[in-house]
């Protein structure tokens, strides 16, 4: 049986405003947050992120959640 070692969500949404040609304060103005708050969701920190949030984002930069977040795990093949 594989046990999980570590498992994290990935967020690429530098990625995507790179792509889009769109800045960080740009975004945050247009979905209503702080860029603060923005920096930590970029950056992985954050704890969760609510539903309308993500809604929003995804509306702005014409995209899926999938294209911004990634769930990964690494096993532990030891066990």
């Amino acid at each position: 049986m594989r046990l999980f070692d570590m498992e994290e969500i990935k967020v690429h949404l530098d990625k995507v405003l790179k792509s889009r040609n769109i800045t960080s304060k740009e975004l945050a103005e247009k979905i209503g947050i702080t860029e603060a708050n923005l920096s930590i969701l970029k950056t992985g920190k954050a704890k969760g992120v609510r539903f309308n949030t993500l809604m929003s984002i995804c509306r702005e930069l014409d995209c899926q959640p999938g294209d911004i977040l990634e769930y990964r795990r690494d096993y532990d093949e030891s066990n």
